[in-house]
């Protein structure tokens, strides 16, 4: 995320409001994973690392990790796991449960 935004950590707490207020991001990406542009980078290394690596272990950590969203969207991609901090973890592991079902009911039509 910092890279791919070029923002630093430090600095955007200064900026962000503002540009969620001003709809130029709809939501704080160090909080939830931008699907477009990060998600787009992040499938991308999936792919090509798990084509000269089929058994490529591959996971998010920090907050992405135990945010819904961000742990829907690595199940999709196929990330193998999310890491988050502790009082994370039950909304983490709902949300990756809740991907699962999905794609099973996707599965059956």
């Amino acid at each position: 995320t910092q890279t791919t935004f070029g923002f630093s950590r430090d600095d955007a707490g200064k900026f962000l409001p503002a540009y969620i207020e001003q709809s130029i991001l709809e939501h704080d990406p160090f909080a939830v994973l931008d699907q477009s542009g990060v998600g787009e980078l992040v499938k991308i290394g999936i792919d090509k690392g798990r084509s000269t690596r089929r058994d490529l272990k591959i996971g998010i950590c920090g907050e992405h990790g135990g945010e819904p969203s961000s742990v829907i969207f690595g199940h999709k991609v196929g990330l193998n796991y999310v890491s988050c901090s502790p009082f994370r973890v039950p909304v983490a592991r709902m949300a990756a449960a809740h991907a699962a079902l999905q794609e099973e009911e996707m599965n059956k039509k």
